[in-house]
């Protein structure tokens, strides 16, 4: 059990997308590419709370869609090259802006999550 407790929204921040404990900042979060751990194997922090939805992919589709089809707008004008110059280029690009950062974007949503205590709405209940 850990006694070091991550206050600060930059704490969070940075434990976010190292994808580390948003709790104590030393845990891993993942199991695997994009599967979170049952829990904290540093600090014991129950990741049952966390649920960052389709906001990661999000995100990083429009950033990436932004990046690559920019750059092949400008490839296109400058250079004219054929479609496949266009497909050598673009398609390695897009698994890179995509993939990799998809990550770290998950685990600084769980942390921001976890920093601001976010929950599911409840309807129906009172103040």
């Amino acid at each position: 059990m850990s006694d070091k407790t991550i206050t600060t929204l930059s704490g969070a921040i940075r434990a976010g997308l190292s994808c580390a404990c948003p709790r104590c900042g030393e845990g891993r979060l993942f199991a695997g590419f994009l599967t979170l751990r049952p829990r904290c194997e540093h600090c014991g922090l129950d990741y049952g709370f966390a649920d960052s939805g389709d906001g990661p992919a999000v995100f990083i589709m429009f950033l990436a869609g932004a990046i690559v089809v920019g750059a092949a707008l400008i490839t296109e004008i400058l250079f004219q090259p054929p479609y496949w110059v266009h497909a050598a280029l673009w398609l390695p690009l897009i698994v890179l802006v995509t993939l990799g950062p998809l990550r770290p974007m998950k685990g600084l949503m769980i942390a921001l999550q976890y920093h601001h205590k976010a929950a599911e709405s409840r309807f129906g209940e009172g103040p």
